[in-house]
């Protein structure tokens, strides 16, 4: 069982600790039932620090920063950082910038492996990952990325999620493995 120092670390170390604190009543506050009470990102940020509490040896992540905005995402991502350290992971993403920071990244199409590597060396390739990424920060940067979507062949550039697994390496836990999906 957690102590109140143990909470109060984890919150802060995801950075729950300040919207935590202000609630009315602060670590006291009662949740209504599935933390309706909250926005999306605090019940994410939540959950990282359950699972930081929890210490798994192995976490699955699955779409970390869906449906949230920005702002919220910037701080999910801080957050991952300090949840993913020393663990071996596997992140489900749609957004590339959830696993950029990988040390390798699988490109499955189809349920099948196209490229493996990592974020520069995929980029260098100039295939389906480089593609994605090229559309998805193009379109940010008010460049046309393609009708609907699509890459130019009327096929969807990842028709399925992006699949992370980050694992520590060489002993340093800042080292992470990634599979994209």
């Amino acid at each position: 069982e957690a102590t109140d120092d143990d909470v109060i670390q984890a919150a802060t170390a995801v950075g729950a600790h300040e919207f935590i604190m202000d609630f009315e009543n602060g670590y006291d506050t009662v949740l209504v039932e599935r933390g309706q009470n909250l926005s999306l990102g605090q019940r994410q940020l939540l959950s990282f620090a359950r699972a930081i509490i929890a210490d798994p040896r192995i976490l699955v992540m699955d779409e970390a920063t869906a449906r949230v905005d920005s702002a919220t995402e910037a701080v999910i991502q801080q957050a991952l950082k300090e949840l993913l350290k020393g663990r071996t992971s596997f992140v489900i993403a749609h957004r590339l910038s959830t696993i950029r920071g990988a040390d390798r990244i699988v490109v499955l199409e189809g349920g099948q492996i196209k490229e493996s590597g990592t974020h520069d060396e995929l980029l260098a390739l100039n295939g389906l990952y480089s593609r994605l990424y090229r559309m998805t920060y193009e379109s940010r940067d008010g460049v046309t990325a393609g009708v609907n979507g699509a890459n130019g062949n009327g096929h969807q550039p990842f028709p399925m999620p992006v699949t992370s697994s980050i694992s520590p390496t060489s002993g340093d836990p800042g080292n992470q493995t990634i599979a994209t999906q």
